[in-house]
């Protein structure tokens, strides 16, 4: 059937995958010149959209420059020949590449109204001049390797991804006796940007690029040369893997050699500095053997991906305010959660809810003497990885850990290779893949003894198990208890173990067995409620949308009235020349400080809704080459908070842009009243629903009480915070805290301060003039004093907080 549908494909009826993407990554450069974003989120998109475009010429750009050369132009939607398409790319890059060049001169422009400035080598001071020189010295210089080019030597290999410096030598009074030299820029060793002392109120960088270009002097003393002239360039190369086949080897080992190779692989592109001389980059390009159509101009600066990491130096309007993640009203600190998962569902969504509730489940589990095993899947995970950590935890308590890692992660195989041998070692049942397919669920088992039998846990989300990424992509989690879904998921478990049993799934869905016949179907009861003049309708949303089959059922859908509503971050491949089709198909594209990344079904179907999370776009590869799961929402208070959040996505006038054929990113202003901001607006939504809000009788100056508000805010609880000592404290409010907290108005006395000592010890005073005492010398109330509702507690030290929760 699949090849059927391929057969009856039509390339032309679709926006190019290739196209499509770098239209999303001209969303992210709006969001670098977009005035109303902090001045320094703006410099760190410019480094996320350098970053993404580094990583779409090694892999799509590399997979293009293969159809060229081979010929091959069978994957290819859009109406593009392979040299077409690699023509138009490069159309596109170089365009960005001037966009981005003028956004970061602007951008340097505000920081300096701010009196903040990015200076080059030909700015420096004197005194600027001695600290970078000693800043040279003491840890610039080990790290460089200059070498020496000429006609007679061979070429060395450049880096993938590196910054060089091209460097021209020669004598002021003969400058037709040059030589030429190459220095990588060793920004992985050290940071790109050095502070330099602030002066006057105000503050300066300098990047390593011009310190290097600063003491170029002091790197080739051996020579006579005075002139020195330095252009940056750098080689993105071919990630591909290509695997052996040699069987005498372990599939570990067939891929580290595969990342070897990668290391050296193909160049795809060079980037240079436009103002390099003609001469100069003829002969690194004949040297490197580039063909001219691979080679890109640049400005000054490479690399822009390291502004994502810029010097925290700016005032506090420079950067998004921080959401802080809001506690899930069910999951109370040091509370089992394997409780509360056996009482109902729950939903995490992040970043606007803490990842450590999942840590704190896995946790739980490790240590549980009735939890026999733990498995899970792991794609990516965080370099310090405290997942991994728990599990190593669950080993030593003497639990079964399973877990199946993804060697194919692209861009993590060496780090999952690592997790992968660190895990074996300490005992666990490690599964390196399933042949012939990548495993992209993010899913979690927990096997527990209760009573007679075992009863099985599971948590089944939208994006990796990784603590950095959970606090900048929207992502959510289902955690349940449900045998309908957490049964299913241990019978996945199962198929890790033994590939040859491939079980039935009643609930759950799971490419590339079932998947795309799944929603297919899901999408035609919906063509036959609108063909039967019942309302047909679905909210899609996901990362990305380029599936021919499935953009077929969407537009088959539209056009038979079923109303669709498509929210897609990335790459949007549906093209709609039919009018007929297009006033039933509405598409945006929320690109904001948070990367969308769930993925969210809802069906009509009829009345009775159906609610899916998945890890899965609708895609080739995730519908055919993956295993994947889709999980259904049986719980109606997650169903509200999901229609609650898709909702609030299609009603963003600020951050979201429509999707259409022409790729022009145009916002979408709906005629709605008032500004709506769909990740601001949920997170209040959230708040709202879950959040506690806590009040504290803080002084500042206390250590104990900045413990307590410290531990409120770790917490992810909003807090009311009373400054008594500044604002006074009141009889009445003096004598509530009594009642609450069970204590008289002398227990609330700090008995160790000089006043009391001299004025008030050994003497007779009674309750009602302790409250007099204390509302008038604030200094001697004891703190904190945190209040939740209609418990209060003296919180020292701060964990006592926990009571009173």
């Amino acid at each position: 059937m699949l090849a059927k549908a391929l057969v009856m494909i039509r390339p032309e009826n679709y926006i190019n995958r290739e196209i499509s993407w770098l239209s999303f990554n001209a969303r992210v450069l709006q969001e670098a010149e977009d005035q109303t974003v902090p001045l320094f989120e703006r410099l760190r998109f410019l480094g996320i959209f350098s970053n993404n475009l580094d990583e779409f010429f090694r892999v799509r750009v590399a997979s293009v420059r293969r159809m060229v050369d081979f010929g091959d132009d069978g994957s290819i939607l859009g109406d593009y020949s392979p040299e077409e398409l690699h023509e138009r790319i490069y159309d596109v890059v170089y365009a960005h590449q001037r966009k981005s060049q003028e956004i970061y001169r602007n951008i340097m422009v505000e920081m300096a109204a701010e009196n903040i400035f990015i200076i080059d080598e030909t700015r420096l001071t004197s005194e600027q001049g001695i600290f970078v020189k000693r800043y040279f010295y003491e840890k610039v210089l080990q790290n460089l390797v200059p070498i020496m080019l000429g006609d007679d030597h061979k070429f060395p290999y450049l880096r993938d991804r590196s910054v060089y410096l091209a460097i021209k030598l020669y004598r002021s009074n003969k400058p037709d006796k040059f030589a030429y030299a190459l220095v990588r820029v060793p920004s992985i060793s050290l940071t790109r940007f050095l502070v330099l002392p602030s002066r006057n109120g105000k503050k300066y960088v300098i990047l390593l690029d011009d310190i290097i270009r600063y003491c170029l002097p002091d790197i080739f003393p051996l020579f006579k040369y005075d002139k020195f002239e330095a252009y940056t360039v750098k080689v993105t190369r071919d990630a591909e893997l290509n695997i052996d086949d040699d069987i005498s080897k372990s599939f570990i080992e067939k891929m580290e050699l595969s990342l070897k190779r990668r290391k050296v692989g193909t160049p795809v592109r060079l980037l240079y500095d436009s103002q390099i001389p003609e001469e100069m980059l003829s002969f690194i390009t004949s040297k490197m053997h580039l063909d001219p159509e691979n080679i890109v101009a640049g400005g000054r600066y490479h690399n822009h991906k390291d502004f994502m990491n810029f010097p925290e130096i700016g005032a506090p309007h420079h950067y998004y305010k921080r959401l802080t993640p809001v506690r899930h009203k069910n999951l109370p600190p040091h509370d089992s959660i394997l409780k509360k998962m056996r009482h109902s569902d729950i939903m995490l969504h992040y970043p606007y809810q803490s990842f450590n509730h999942f840590l704190d489940l896995l946790r739980e589990a490790a240590i549980d003497p009735k939890v026999v095993e733990i498995g899970i899947t792991i794609y990516r995970v965080a370099e310090n990885s405290r997942v991994v950590n728990s599990l190593l935890n669950a080993i030593r308590n003497g639990k079964k850990v399973t877990v199946m890692i993804e060697l194919q992660a692209r861009f993590d195989e060496e780090a999952n290779i690592f997790w992968s041998n660190k895990l074996q070692e300490e005992g666990a049942h490690v599964i390196n893949g399933v042949p012939g397919l990548k495993v992209h669920s993010k899913i979690t088992w927990i096997k527990r003894k209760e009573g007679d039998s075992f009863r099985n846990y599971a948590y089944v989300g939208t994006g990796n198990f990784h603590e950095g990424t959970s606090r900048v992509y929207g992502d959510d989690g289902l955690l349940t208890a449900d045998p309908r879904i957490a049964d299913e998921v241990a019978s996945l478990f199962g198929f890790f173990k033994h590939n040859y049993r491939n079980n039935q799934y009643k609930h759950i869905i799971v490419s590339p067995f079932a998947m795309r016949d799944f929603f297919s179907s899901m999408i035609d009861k919906e063509i036959e409620n609108a063909k039967s003049g019942k309302r047909g309708y679905m909210l899609l949303k996901m990362n990305s949308l380029i599936d021919p089959e499935m953009m077929d059922k969407i537009k088959e859908a539209a056009k038979a009235g079923v109303k669709v509503r498509l929210i897609v971050r990335g790459i949007f491949g549906l093209k709609i020349d039919d009018e007929e089709i297009r006033k039933n198909i509405d598409a945006i594209s929320i690109v904001d400080k948070y990367l969308e990344h769930s993925r969210v079904f809802i069906f009509g179907n009829g009345g009775d809704e159906k609610f899916f999370i998945s890890s899965a776009d609708w895609m080739p590869r995730n519908l055919n080459r993956r295993i994947e799961v889709a999980c259904p929402i049986y719980n109606h208070d997650i169903k509200d908070e999901l229609r609650k959040m898709l909702k609030i996505q299609l009603r963003d006038n600020t951050k979201s842009r429509i999707l259409e054929n022409t790729l022009s990113n145009t916002y979408n202003r709906p005629e709605v009243e008032g500004r709506f901001r769909a990740q601001e607006d949920f997170y209040q939504y959230i708040k709202e629903k879950h959040q506690v809000i806590m009040k504290i009788y803080h002084n500042p100056r206390c250590s104990k009480s900045r413990a307590g508000l410290q531990f409120l805010e770790e917490n992810g609880y909003e807090t009311e915070v009373v400054n008594y000592m500044k604002d006074g404290i009141s009889e009445d409010e003096i004598r509530h805290i009594m009642k609450l907290t069970g204590m008289s108005a002398f227990d609330l006395v700090r008995t160790h301060e000089e006043l009391y000592r001299t004025d008030y010890k050994d003497k007779s005073i009674s309750d009602d003039e302790w409250v007099s005492i204390l509302s008038a010398n604030p200094k001697l109330l004891k703190r904190p004093i945190v209040v939740n509702g209609k418990k209060a507690i003296f919180a020292q030290p701060a964990e006592l907080i926990d009571k009173i929760l």
